[in-house]
């Protein structure tokens, strides 16, 4: 398998792409420890802002993570068959409280579908439900074409 063509995507076909997909791996890191966990995401193209829910737990993992304001980095990707598309925006998440929600930001949050698993091992008021934007500094995607020899 070789790599046929790969090309940068335009701004036109990422926001597309965003717009199409509503989950990816959302990696934070703190000095030299990285985290990185699946995520669902709303995406309003006309910012270029991706809102998400995060659940955690006051003892996690992920809430010492998102405590410390982490830097962000973002992948959504697919494969369809010998083409290969990935999106990496790279920023600072910002914590929303809910009284400051206007309201076109509730409507992206309400595009991000709740995962689509459950946390079995706590009780939901134990659970920490945050709202969280991520603006990008950079955004960029590329799609990679192969020829499988087929």
């Amino acid at each position: 398998m070789a790599i046929d063509q790969e090309t940068e995507m335009t701004d036109a076909e990422i926001d597309d792409f965003l717009g199409q997909h509503e989950t990816g791996v959302l990696s934070l890191a703190r000095t030299d420890e990285p985290y990185a966990i699946p995520i669902s995401y709303g995406y309003d193209d006309d910012d270029r802002e991706f809102y998400m829910r995060l659940v955690s737990t006051p003892e996690s993992e992920k809430r010492a993570f998102l405590d410390d304001s982490p830097a962000a980095r973002l992948v959504v990707y697919d494969e369809q068959a010998s083409s290969y598309r990935s999106i990496i925006a790279t920023g600072t998440l910002e914590n929303i409280p809910p009284a400051e929600l206007t309201p076109e930001q509730i409507a992206q949050y309400g595009d991000a579908k709740r995962p689509l698993f459950e946390i079995w091992a706590q009780q939901k008021d134990e659970l920490d439900i945050e709202l969280y934007r991520l603006t990008p500094e950079s955004l960029n995607g590329r799609r990679t074409d192969v020829d499988r020899g087929e």
